[in-house]
Parts: structure tokens; sequence; C-alpha cells
């Protein structure tokens, strides 16, 4: 008759325990950032190759800045004869 209340008894393995606030925030970092990927990369077949092309690109747009700001002729040359 008691048995329908967790606090008389019998029903302490159905309790969930909740982990610390520490585990939890990770936990939530941890699936945010994970659905962001996912959100980044739907419909890219190979996101690694996204990737390479993305830092490839801003390589080349840094090499281009550093360039131009030395004086070194912005990569274009004058031929005559």
């Amino acid at each position: 008759m008691g048995m329908c209340l967790p606090c008389l008894g019998g029903a302490a393995d159905d309790v969930v325990v909740t982990p610390d606030p520490d585990a939890r925030r990770r936990q939530l970092a941890e699936a945010a950032e994970k659905r962001q990927k996912e959100t980044t990369y739907r419909g890219v077949k190979n996101p690694e190759a996204v990737e390479r092309k993305k830092k490839k690109q801003e390589e080349m747009e840094k090499q281009e800045m550093t360039g131009s700001a030395s004086g070194g002729g912005g990569g274009l040359r004058w031929q005559v004869g």
C-alpha cells in the first residue's frame, strides 16, 4: 500500500541523478558545438576539403595583404620589349 511514493521505499533506483553544474555546462557546450558543426556542413559531402579550401583562400588573402603592404607592386609587372 505505501509503495506508490518514492520516499516510502522501493523506488530509489528510479531516481535520476543530475550531474553537477560544471559537467552539465560542458555537456551543453559539446552538444551546441556538434549542432553548429552539423548545420555548417549540411549538404556538404566532404567537409575536410571545404576546410582545406577555406584555409588556402585565407592564406592567399593574407599573402596578398602582406605583399601589397610592403610595396611589392601588387603582383603585376610591366615588361617592355
